[in-house]
């Protein structure tokens, strides 16, 4: 399809094309036609010729052509580094590379080394805790509202332990 002067990316020159031409024929015949629903044809072939748009550009940008001599610098392919530019490039990336790995480095190991007091403690298990709970005398409860009805003296007080 190159040979036609469509680029590298024909797929999205014809499905612009063919979005044009449906949103086209769609929106004439809204403005043509003799129907209750005219609007909405005109309305959709708009938004169809609309959407055109994204394949034109995904067509246009995928033929942008850039020279290497263009493209050296920014994927690598620059290979002198002579004089003064080449040793500012390398004193800049020696200092990017530090800063880099300092950073992670504390972000990886924040907690683990260093001040003893950021160190989290060992997890144990669950620690017990005592829960008290008022009972009232068993001969004159018959039911739970009436057992939470009732106050109870603090000497009737049962001690029961959970884990939390």
């Amino acid at each position: 399809m190159e040979a036609m002067g469509l680029g590298r990316c024909s797929c999205a020159f014809w499905l612009a094309v063919a979005f044009d031409i449906m949103g086209l024929g769609i929106l004439l015949i809204g403005v043509f036609a003799n129907l209750f629903f005219y609007d909405f044809l005109i309305y959709a072939g708009a938004i169809i010729i609309f959407l055109s748009l994204i394949w034109w550009v995904f067509w246009y940008t995928g033929n942008i052509e850039v020279p290497p001599q263009e493209l050296e610098d920014d994927v690598g392919l620059l290979k002198k580094d002579t004089g003064v530019v080449g040793l500012v490039r390398r004193l800049s990336s020696r200092l990017t590379n530090g800063f880099r790995s300092s950073f992670g480095r504390n972000k990886r190991n924040k907690g683990q080394r260093g001040n003893p007091q950021t160190q989290r403690p060992a997890q144990a298990g669950p620690t017990q805790q005592a829960v008290v709970l008022p009972m009232a005398q068993p001969g004159n409860v018959h039911t739970v509202s009436a057992a939470v009805a009732t106050e109870v003296p603090p000497d009737h007080a049962a001690i029961q332990t959970s884990a939390i």
